[in-house]
């Protein structure tokens, strides 16, 4: 039950991804707390979060370095992070864009719901990744889950503005994990360094326009919001990308767009028991889905890395 390439067993790698997705549910509810304590914008948040994540990267890698990433030629390596902290900030970037324009119900569901659809077929013509009846179905019914958790309180506004920057956000996300995948097949990496590269090329992405917004936040709590920087910098963003990564070179791309959707329904569950709000019957319909659907995919994958594993018996 391992990849080839990497060495990493196809169930570690799930691991990875369950824990990466659940980290990034926080990111929200930090992120919320960060905007009641200071006047910090969207994009600056992002900027700080991943420069700061890419200095914890680094300190990671002066502390445990790596020889794997050696085996990869200079120039391959250059393009794969280049092209992977592209993906990632046209990711954020329009992701953000996306929720100003048209809300974060409609943004969510937009780019998260379009995600794993364009990655479906995109592992289908690139990767010749086969989803499968059960898994279409899978897929079909986690992404009902996320629209009855997102949608399910009513009030969101349509704008088509903002639909179409949802999907060069979703856009931005299939390419990066794409070519994770890919390259994660084809070669052996280091997902340290794939990351904090990554964090480097989309803090020098998202620099302007955090200038343009206000790179410095006014806070009267000023320790409370630099614990909060620093938690949003290492969990959800340093540990869950390094493990997102890791976890992306070894498992069927759909399967990956899919436990990733752990995500809204992580933040869902801290919006109800951290930050007051109340547990509807669409939460708890779309959450049960969602889970319901992760857990078939993972259960799924790992079943058939075990098929490909078992030696050929000779008749």
């Amino acid at each position: 039950m391992s990849n080839t390439a990497s060495g990493l067993p196809i169930g570690r790698g799930l691991l990875y991804l369950i824990v990466a997705g659940v980290a990034w549910g926080t990111a929200g509810a930090a992120a919320s707390l960060v905007y009641r304590a200071s006047d910090m914008g969207p994009v600056a948040l992002s900027f700080w979060r991943c420069a700061a994540g890419f200095v914890l990267l680094l300190a990671v890698r002066l502390v445990r370095p790596s020889a794997a990433a050696l085996r990869e030629p200079l120039g391959r390596r250059a393009l794969r992070t280049g092209v992977t902290g592209l993906g990632l900030a046209v990711f954020q970037t329009a992701y953000f864009a996306a929720v100003s324009a048209t809300g974060l119900a409609v943004a969510t569901v937009v780019t998260l719901g379009a995600g794993p659809v364009l990655i479906a077929l995109g592992a289908r013509l690139i990767l010749a990744e086969r989803l499968g009846r059960g898994g279409a179905v899978t897929v079909l019914g986690a992404l009902a889950g996320l629209a009855v958790l997102v949608l399910g309180g009513g009030g969101a506004t349509v704008r088509p503005v903002g639909v179409l920057l949802a999907l060069l956000s979703a856009a931005g996300y299939c390419a990066m994990t794409l070519l994770t995948r890919l390259w994660g097949r084809d070669a052996e990496g280091d997902a340290t360094r794939t990351t904090a590269g990554a964090f480097a090329v989309t803090s020098l992405c998202l620099l302007p326009f955090a200038l343009a917004e206000g790179l410095l936040p006014h806070s009267e709590e000023p320790g409370r919001l630099v614990l909060l920087l620093l938690y949003i910098a290492a969990v959800p963003t340093a540990l869950a990308y390094g493990l997102y990564f890791a976890g992306a070179a070894v498992v069927r791309s759909a399967t990956v767009s899919v436990i990733m959707l752990l995500e809204p329904v992580g933040a869902a569950v801290l919006a109800v028991v951290l930050l007051g709000e109340h547990l509807t019957a669409a939460t708890l319909a779309g959450t049960l889905l969602m889970l319901g659907s992760v857990a078939g995919l993972a259960v799924g994958e790992a079943r058939g890395a075990r098929r490909r594993e078992e030696p050929v018996m000779a008749v």
